[in-house]
């Protein structure tokens, strides 16, 4: 019969919901936002009474939103992305 003494208690380990991997790819994505975020800004005329064709340039109706795409498609990787089984069982030792 086994004793309390016998029976070997550990208390979990306080993990991450990431690793350095996702949150590398995050920083990634988030910096992609930034930058497609600012090639959208702008574009406005000083004058409320006169239009600007600049706010339909290339940079904001193409570059920007393909950017901005990019950056969310990144950050979905970076949360979907499972960590290394082989990484976490080695931390548990």
């Amino acid at each position: 019969m086994a004793t309390t003494k016998d029976v070997k208690t550990e208390s979990p380990k306080m993990q991450f919901a990431f690793d350095r991997k996702n949150y590398m790819i995050l920083i990634g994505g988030i910096i992609l936002l930034a930058i497609g975020f600012f090639a959208l800004s702008g574009g406005g005329s000083k004058d409320p009474n006169e239009f600007s064709d600049e706010l339909f340039s290339t940079r904001r109706m193409v570059v920007a939103p393909i950017i901005l795409m990019l950056g969310y498609i990144t950050v979905a990787v970076a949360i979907m992305t499972k960590r290394d089984e082989t990484k976490v069982s080695d931390d548990n030792q």
